[in-house]
């Protein structure tokens, strides 16, 4: 069992390491979906996306900077920014998510569309693009649904206006969903749909 254990870590340090050289040239834009991983605590490892203005959040690290920096200054930005929670500065691994086929296939549409950015606790995180009139219950299902550890009574939808502030609606996705609330929103080009972890007991 030790062995086997010993034998994953090697196996994810070496896939890691062959990633980040891969990739240590590529300059992070906004869409791109990052793979992060911690050693040291796997309950960090998580997909994060990276938002219109640069921007990605990472639980006890904030909100960071990523568009126009490299793979090992985010990994840099992340490792200080998680230190604290550590009794010494966490290993951190950040990779990008290539685009499957498949996905690219469905972006394809008839018609007028829109992207979607999905965040947070849902199984695939990153640009959705769909029809122009499509509904957060439409969307939620086209991106692949929310995890098991949503808060599915406070997801955020994030959209910026014309004015270029950002404001946030708070929406029960579960009421809506249940059809107890009966406004399901339409999106709009650019709209951020952050979904947060649930809390202890919600």
């Amino acid at each position: 069992m030790k062995f086997l254990r010993f034998f994953s870590v090697v196996m994810v340090l070496m896939f890691c390491a062959i990633s980040a050289q891969a990739q240590s040239d590529y300059t992070i834009r906004p869409g791109d979906v990052l793979q992060v991983e911690v050693l040291e605590d796997p309950s960090f490892n998580r997909a994060v996306i990276v938002l219109p203005n640069g921007q990605i959040s990472f639980p006890f690290a904030g909100t960071l900077m990523a568009g126009g920096r490299t793979i090992g200054q985010v990994q840099a930005a992340l490792r200080g920014a998680l230190s604290s929670n550590f009794a010494a500065a966490p290993t951190v691994f950040v990779g990008v998510r290539p685009t499957s086929d498949e996905q690219a296939g469905q972006d394809v549409l008839l018609g007028p569309a829109i992207d979607v950015y999905f965040v947070g606790e849902v199984n695939r995180p990153g640009i959705v693009q769909v029809k122009e009139g499509t509904t957060l219950l439409q969307a939620v299902a086209v991106s692949g649904g929310v995890s098991r550890f949503a808060a599915i009574k406070r997801i955020q939808l994030r959209r910026t206006g014309s004015d270029g502030v950002q404001r946030v609606t708070i929406l029960n996705y579960k009421a809506i969903a249940d059809g107890a609330v009966t406004n399901d929103i339409e999106l709009r080009d650019g709209d951020v749909i952050l979904v947060p972890e649930r809390r202890l007991f919600e």
